[in-house]
């Protein structure tokens, strides 16, 4: 387990940033104390340093996972989102998407989300911007990509793409093997 270059942080920060905004100062500095993102074996663990200093008492060829993993770097260093990370990213989300009842299931089965099925949407979303998906009843179900902007949205058919899917809490069960 090691810290993340400079490099490797940039490419995470701007995947978070599409998500999340500025608020990626409010991960790292929490009230509840100071957290970090660390690297092991291409994933990156968002964890407290509390449990990073009793973490050095294990070695690394041991150390399966520590904290929360927040994403995977590919082979060609590009950075993945998990959906492990949703629960830390939707409370300061920046652009929401909620989905009609109807259209959840269809997008917990790794669907786009159609316009039929777009409940709300966060004003001037826009295109290609990276989005949290949410029921009607506020419960987080995933991340997204916006197909259309806002005022895109109002105008196209019913069957038109708006919300391109990226990973859904129905994830944890279809790849329970690969997610650690």
């Amino acid at each position: 387990m090691r810290p993340l270059t400079d490099e490797e942080t940039k490419t995470m920060f701007e995947k978070l940033s599409k998500y999340i905004g500025d608020n990626i100062k409010l991960l790292v500095d929490r009230p509840d104390g100071t957290y970090c993102f660390r690297l092991h074996n291409d994933r990156v663990y968002y964890l407290s340093e509390k449990i990073l200093k009793l973490a050095t008492n294990i070695s690394r060829n041991k150390l399966v996972s520590l904290g929360t993993c927040f994403g995977k770097f590919t082979k060609t260093l590009k950075f993945r989102l998990h959906i492990t990370a949703l629960d830390y990213l939707a409370p300061y989300a920046k652009y929401k998407v909620w989905v009609k009842p109807g259209a959840e299931q269809s997008y917990l089965y790794g669907n786009h989300i159609l316009k039929s099925g777009l409940g709300r949407i966060t004003e001037n979303t826009a295109q290609y911007q990276g989005v949290v998906v949410y029921s009607m009843a506020d419960v987080p179900l995933g991340f997204g990509v916006a197909a259309k902007t806002t005022q895109e949205c109002r105008k196209v058919d019913p069957m038109a793409i708006v919300v391109f899917h990226q990973v859904d809490i129905g994830e944890y069960i279809r790849s329970e093997d690969t997610l650690t």
